[in-house]
This record gives C-alpha cells, sequence and structure tokens, in this order.
C-alpha cells in the first residue's frame, strides 16, 4: 500500500492495547506507519468517552486532527473507540471532515474500514455488537518500550457502577481463555518483555464468567514461571473481589510487584450502595489491613470520587479522615462527572462544580503531606530500579521502582559517580539507594 497511517490514542491502557492491534493489522497489510499526522494519508483517531474531560479531549483531537485535511496530506480521518462507540451519529452529522466511524467491537475490521472508504463517497459506520469476542490471532505492535507491555486479560464489565458508561461502551465481562493469556505473554517475554502489566476493565474478576469461578491468581502463578520476566503488576482491582487467594498469590509470586491498583472510590455506606458499589467502608477499612498485614511493603494506589449527587459535608469529612487512616501510598481523586444515560446523572441534588472542584484539592492536598512522609521514609532504603531513560548531557538517568507503575505514578533519579564509565541501557534494572526524595519522587545514587 502507498498510504502511511498516523494512530493517535486517547484515554486508557486498554485502548492502547486496541490501538497496538490495529497497527498490527496496518503493518500486516504493508501500510506504511508514520509518527507525524501531517505527513499521513490516513489518520486514525482512537478516544476515549469515560467522562467530560476525555470526551472534550477527544473531540479537540479529532478536530485538530481533521485540519490536516487542509494542511497536510491526509485523505482520510478514521474515529474509533469509545467516543466514536457512544456519539456515533452525533459526530458524523457535526464532524463531516470524518471518513469512518468504528466502535469499540469493531476495531478489528480497520482496514476492510479503509477499503470501504476507498470505495464509497459517504461516512462509514462500523458498529459490531459490544459483547463481540475478538480472535486470539490478531497481530500486535507495541507502542510501549520494548521491556514493557500491557497484558490485557478480558474486555468489558459487569459491574454496573451507576456513575459508569464503560458496560455500555465495551459490553459485557468476557475473558480471555487462559491458556492463550499465557502464550501471549510467553511471546512478548521471548521478544524482550520484561514487565507484563495486567489489565482489563477489572482484573480481579477475571475468569468468573469463563470458568465459573476467580482465576486470577491462577495466572499469576502460572505467569510467574516464565522464565525472563521480571516483574508482574496489577492494575484495576475492584476491592469486593480482592480474596485471600489473590493476597496469597501476590505474596508468594517473586514476580509479582508489591503493588495494587484498586479503586475504592469512597468509604461511606450510604454513598457506596448509592454508587452500586458492592462493599462497605468497614470491609474496605478490613482488606487494607490484611493487604498490609501480609504484604508488609505493598504499595496500594487507588482513586476517589469526590461530589458524587447527594454527598454532604459530613460524608465529605468522612472520605477525607478514611485518606489520613489509609495513608495511600497512590491516590487519585476525580470530581464526580454526570455522565448521561448512567442512573447516577439522574440522582437528585447534583452539586455544583466549583465544590467538587474545592472537595478535590482538599484531598490532593491531604495526600500531598502522606505521600511525602511516605517517600521520606525511603531514604536510606537500597531498592530495585528499572532504568527507562537516560537525562541527555548529565549523568542522571530516569526510573521506576516495582512500587510505581509507569506514567501515572513516581519515579526515581539516578545519579551515576562522574568518575564511572557506566552507559546503562534502557530496560536494565539496577540497585540504587535513595539519598533523597521529593513529594512523589526519589532521588538516589547507583551501586556499582
Amino acid at each position: 500500500m502507498d498510504y502511511r497511517v498516523y494512530v493517535e490514542t486517547l484515554g486508557c491502557a486498554k485502548n492502547q492495547v486496541d490501538s497496538e492491534i490495529m497497527i498490527g493489522l496496518l503493518d500486516q497489510q504493508r501500510y506504511l506507519l508514520t509518527g507525524d499526522p501531517e505527513h499521513a494519508e490516513v489518520i486514525v483517531v482512537n478516544t476515549c468517552g469515560f467522562i467530560e474531560s476525555a470526551k472534550a479531549e477527544s473531540v479537540d483531537t479529532i478536530l485538530e486532527m481533521a485540519q490536516y485535511k487542509t494542511t497536510g496530506r491526509c485523505k482520510m480521518l478514521v474515529v474509533t473507540g469509545c467516543l466514536a462507540q457512544r456519539y456515533a451519529e452525533e459526530l458524523r452529522l457535526e464532524i463531516p471532515e470524518i471518513d469512518a466511524l468504528v466502535g469499540t467491537g469493531s476495531f478489528d475490521t480497520l482496514i476492510p474500514v479503509i477499503d470501504r472508504v476507498l470505495k464509497s463517497q459517504g461516512t462509514v459506520v462500523e458498529m459490531a455488537s459490544i459483547d463481540k469476542e475478538f480472535s486470539e490471532a490478531l497481530p500486535r505492535i507495541m507502542l510501549t518500550p520494548k521491556h514493557q507491555a500491557y497484558l490485557k486479560i478480558a474486555e468489558g464489565c459487569d459491574n454496573m457502577c451507576t456513575y459508569c458508561i464503560i458496560p455500555k461502551l465495551r459490553g459485557r465481562y468476557r475473558s480471555r481463555v487462559f491458556e492463550d493469556i499465557l502464550t501471549e505473554a510467553r511471546a512478548l517475554v521471548a521478544d524482550g518483555v520484561t514487565e507484563l502489566i495486567i489489565i482489563a476493565q477489572d482484573i480481579t474478576r477475571y475468569g468468573i464468567d469463563r470458568y465459573l469461578r476467580y482465576r486470577l491468581a491462577d495466572l499469576l502463578y502460572a505467569l510467574n514461571e516464565i522464565e525472563g520476566l521480571r516483574w508482574i503488576r496489577l492494575q484495576y482491582c475492584y476491592p469486593d473481589i480482592i480474596n485471600d487467594e489473590l493476597i496469597e498469590a501476590i505474596a508468594s509470586c517473586e514476580k509479582v510487584a508489591h503493588y495494587i491498583d484498586m479503586p475504592v472510590q469512597h468509604i461511606d455506606d450510604n454513598i457506596l450502595k448509592r454508587m452500586n458499589r458492592r462493599t462497605s467502608g468497614e470491609a474496605i477499612r478490613s482488606l487494607i489491613e490484611k493487604l498490609r498485614a501480609r504484604i508488609p511493603d505493598i504499595a496500594i494506589r487507588t482513586t476517589m470520587i469526590v461530589g458524587f449527587p447527594g454527598e454532604t459535608e459530613a460524608e465529605f469529612e468522612a472520605l477525607a479522615d478514611f485518606v489520613k487512616w489509609a495513608s495511600f501510598d497512590k491516590l487519585g481523586v476525580f470530581p464526580y462527572s454526570q455522565e448521561e444515560d448512567t442512573p447516577a446523572a439522574l440522582l437528585p441534588q447534583q452539586l455544583e462544580d466549583e465544590l467538587k472542584l474545592e472537595r478535590r484539592d482538599r484531598i490532593m492536598e491531604i495526600q500531598m503531606g502522606i505521600s511525602s512522609e511516605l517517600m521520606a521514609n525511603k531514604v536510606g532504603l537500597t531498592l530495585e530500579v528499572l532504568i527507562e531513560e537516560a537525562v541527555e548531557d548529565e549523568d542522571v538517568y530516569i526510573g521506576r521502582t516495582q512500587y510505581d507503575a509507569p506514567e501515572i505514578d513516581g519515579v526515581v533519579y539516578v545519579n551515576v559517580p562522574t568518575d564511572a564509565e557506566v552507559d546503562l541501557e534502557i530496560g536494565t534494572y539496577v540497585q540504587v539507594r535513595i539519598a533523597d526524595a521529593m513529594e512523589y519522587d526519589l532521588i538516589g545514587d547507583l551501586i556499582l
């Protein structure tokens, strides 16, 4: 093919895996891939439609890419992903530069869609079932560094949180076949990957639909046996399904990072019930205590939603007190986003944006103090660090510990002695003695 293609990916890591498959399909058909949209004849925007800010970013990006139809070489603009799934008709009518819209259940049809656009005078809309089972034979080209890859183990979600649109965009929960996941993981490691990041809308639910029992622990034990793999990281664990079996697997598998990403969203029982979170404040506190008792050095990342409809000052203060008590290693806070077609959007007592932002800032101020203290406690420790970047013209590298996920968590600045002739390769694991700390990042010295 003579067409050069540029792919822009927005949103979460799960969306990134979809982009990697689309790029793999394009490469398989010998399309030319480019990192510069100005030089592309075909531009693909893989969008996010989760909350209002993500939707706005997606629309802005589509409009930005549409300009290349006049300032660049673009002949075809394809919009895929969650925003396309959610607002296909609106996008078709309001942004005429779009040549094709591809839903979340159809990203594997990108090549036929491009062919249809070439033969059509109108906008092509491809929307397969969001409950579609995808082929395990799809190609994939990584957008991550060579040493790191996301391993998607399921698609869709059955949790039905009242504030969340994802089940309507991604469909019911569908676990991948256990053996197929292992086959992909072994191939990734054979290709140089040393850190696998396990993702899905909810990885803790893995297996329940296909095998009638939760099998994430089984998967961890099997992945732990792969020779050459160094770190296995868990992201998107729902607290109500984290059981003793899973905790034991994290504790006993030496390759599983002592890190868990489990969004708790709130601590007040009334709000948890209105969110349709199948847990309680007491259960969440008990789980945190259990995790730290069995795995004392575990880093717990979580997210909170503030300003949920009807959230009183007392309920918010209970959340703030909980944040102080829990002393989370990593914490993100989102002001509630009133999303159409979700049950929570119809609840009474929707709060003002100004109040939601104020509450977010109050929680983050508390967390900054907690993080500063936790980081300071690491001074003097020797930690294993994965090197990911060299600072130009300085004897400094940037890396991560097992307690930090890429892009969302902190980093370690690694100083190399000026008299040492050291040239660290990206993807190398080294020992670093921590010498100083900031609110979210660490500074250390390479141990030769």
